[in-house]
């Protein structure tokens, strides 16, 4: 990026389709020799990919964000009865706008208003927990109707959810996804960082012991500071283990 050379600066902006070439660009360049370094080419080709799977991860979370949940749309409505049935499986939701929904964390009687900041993204990370950490999701939810330390479970859900986005926009990610996988990294893998999240802030919250929900920013912003601070060292791999 800081080079003065033109072909390694537009390498670190190229994509997918175009990572051979670039390559095959740099070794010209460089005057590089591919039987005398035979690994260059494999070596950097990995790199590439993981610099331009970045960029295009963060291009396709955007574009999920971007989204607002619409009620009209039957997907979004699928997923939202579905969120519930993950999580409240042996009880009936009596409506569509109903107050049960406060059971499971949400404001108000229809969880659409609350989707606003993140649009469908943070009903899809919420779905994704609930359905791939099942028996958590529910430890989880239980803990969070606590008498003095609980808090709204989607709510916070949906809170993890601009942390995690913004971490990533943020590059802050780069280290965790360069060492977590070796190619190009997809929307799998900020799902799963988001669980990690999940687990690990209801962890912070239950240690911290906070004096109300109140404080829930305070909490929020303290814990964002040691997720980034974990995300600064470069062999880190931050990762759900249950």
């Amino acid at each position: 990026m800081y080079s003065k050379n033109k072909v390694l600066q537009k390498a670190t902006l190229v994509v997918q389709s175009e990572v051979d070439k670039c390559i095959e660009d740099i070794m010209r360049e460089k005057n590089i020799n591919p039987e005398k370094d035979v690994s260059f080419k494999i070596c950097m080709k990995a790199c590439l990919l993981q610099i331009s799977g970045y960029r295009q991860l963060y291009l396709d979370v955007e574009s999920v964000r971007k989204k607002p949940y619409d009620s009209d749309n039957l997907q979004h409505e699928k997923l939202l009865l579905k969120l519930w049935n993950l999580l409240m499986p042996t009880k009936k939701l009596k409506a569509r706008i109903s107050k049960q929904w406060a059971d499971i964390g949400f404001q108000g009687d229809d969880p659409k208003t609350d989707f606003r900041g993140m649009g469908i993204l943070g009903l899809i990370n919420l779905v994704y927990f609930s359905e791939n950490y099942t028996r958590e999701a529910h430890q989880i939810l239980s803990r969070s109707n606590h008498p003095k330390l609980g808090y709204s479970y989607a709510i916070v859900g949906i809170n993890l959810t601009e942390m995690a986005y913004s971490l990533l926009k943020s590059e802050a990610l780069k280290f965790h996804l360069y060492n977590l996988v070796p190619g190009v990294p997809t929307m799998e893998h900020f799902h799963q960082f988001y669980c990690y999240l999940v687990y690990e802030f209801d962890k912070f919250w239950f240690e911290e012991k906070p004096e109300s929900i109140m404080y829930f920013n305070i909490y929020r912003e303290k814990f964002h500071e040691k997720i980034k601070g974990l995300l600064l060292d470069y062999n880190v791999s931050l990762t759900l283990k249950i």
